[in-house]
């Protein structure tokens, strides 16, 4: 999904800032997660397109939040703008190896 290493070296930084948003629930980072489907910061805005793991998700506002906060903290961040899409639909294929160890889901 996210391909990383076509990030700008800020966006970079966003990305490394949203790892440490921890889902309270799975206890594993967003990133991780496959939560984040893009980055883009043009000028001192960030866009983050991500999705949830399922419609309805009774965290979806604390994530907000909590996406903002890290996103914001990178330099030269003044604003945050959150896409939620659901296409591609979440599915566990898209965590990361170390997501899927954590949870304990092999293959």
């Amino acid at each position: 999904m996210l391909e990383v290493e076509k990030l700008s070296d800020l966006e970079k930084e966003v990305y490394h800032a949203l790892k440490k948003v921890i889902d309270p629930e799975l206890q594993v980072d967003i990133v991780d997660l496959g939560l984040i489907y893009g980055i883009k910061v043009i000028d001192k805005t960030c866009k983050i397109k991500m999705t949830l793991t399922i419609m309805g998700c009774p965290l979806s506002e604390w994530l907000n939040t909590e996406i903002t906060k890290a996103a914001e903290s990178a330099a030269n961040i003044n604003d945050c703008q959150i896409k939620l899409v659901w296409y591609p639909q979440w599915n566990p294929s898209m965590m990361s190896r170390v997501a899927r160890m954590t949870l304990g889901i092999h293959g």
